[in-house]
């Protein structure tokens, strides 16, 4: 259904690779108005509970298709063409970061560039320890897109993220969870075994409940005062108390019992 990019389900689980291993995954332009497009559709969708990112053949996402670049295959464009269908087609991170939804990205080989950029809009990033995590924009000389600036200061401050994008250094998987730039480091070749794991779980919980507390750290990340946040907590948490998930919860632990979460 797209361009260099698989989608599977598993119940309310959502697994999407990406699939130009030719190119170590390379963003074409298709892969990524396809990424925009089902983005779109999973965080609208109430059946969808929990959204896997990964990469096929041993890979994550090397970034933008630097080759295509050299050879002009973007066509003639006008900058303000070009950066209002790069404007269209980044609407794929806002959309996996702002889900009210869990999300995860799952890191073997290289994640660089924009590839980064949609690993860190995941809101766990699992990555294996002998991946190589790179910005990558000064090598080639472009000043960076898909958020990973954004998404870099607000998980390692601006200082370190100013010092990633303009040095660009090669940081392992495990460096970069020894940092928090990934959540963890896990042995090469099961970033997905573990993304699955953790997806497995987060599909059978309090979905609900789990947008109301990205709410919650999207305000923080906008700036929110202590007030402000403490606003928005009482709402969610009040809000959370009337679902479904909520009461089964408590009567599982009074009957001491594990819950079954609906998602409701």
């Amino acid at each position: 259904m797209y361009e260099n990019l698989k989608t599977e389900s598993r119940g309310g689980l959502r697994i999407v690779t990406l699939d130009r291993p030719e190119a170590k995954n390379a963003m074409s332009a298709g892969m990524t108005q396809g990424l925009a497009d089902v983005m779109a559709e999973y965080r609208q969708d109430p059946e969808v509970r929990c959204v896997i990112l990964t990469g096929s053949d041993g890979y994550f996402c090397v970034g933008g298709d630097v080759k295509g670049m050299a050879a002009g295959k973007s066509g003639p464009m006008t900058m303000e063409q070009k950066a209002a269908d790069l404007r269209r087609r980044m609407e794929a991170v806002r959309n996996l970061h702002e889900m009210e939804k869990p999300t995860i990205s799952a890191v073997e080989g290289a994640a660089a560039g924009a590839g980064l950029g949609l690993a860190l809009a995941c809101d766990i990033r699992i990555a294996s320890a002998t991946a190589k995590i790179t910005s990558a924009f000064a090598k080639v000389g472009l000043s960076g897109d898909y958020g990973g600036s954004y998404l870099a200061s607000q998980i390692l401050g601006t200082t370190r993220a100013r010092q990633m994008w303009l040095m660009s250094p090669i940081l392992s998987g495990q460096e970069a969870a020894d940092i928090g730039l990934m959540s963890e480091a896990v042995p090469a070749g099961t970033a997905l075994e573990r993304a699955l794991e953790l997806g497995e779980q987060l599909a059978n919980g309090p979905t609900l409940t789990y947008g109301r507390m990205k709410r919650n750290f999207r305000l923080i990340e906008r700036g929110a005062t202590m007030g402000e946040l403490l606003d928005s907590e009482a709402i969610n948490h009040a809000l959370s108390s009337q679902t479904a998930d909520h009461k089964e919860a408590a009567a599982a632990f009074v009957a001491k019992r594990a819950p079954n979460f609906t998602g409701s």
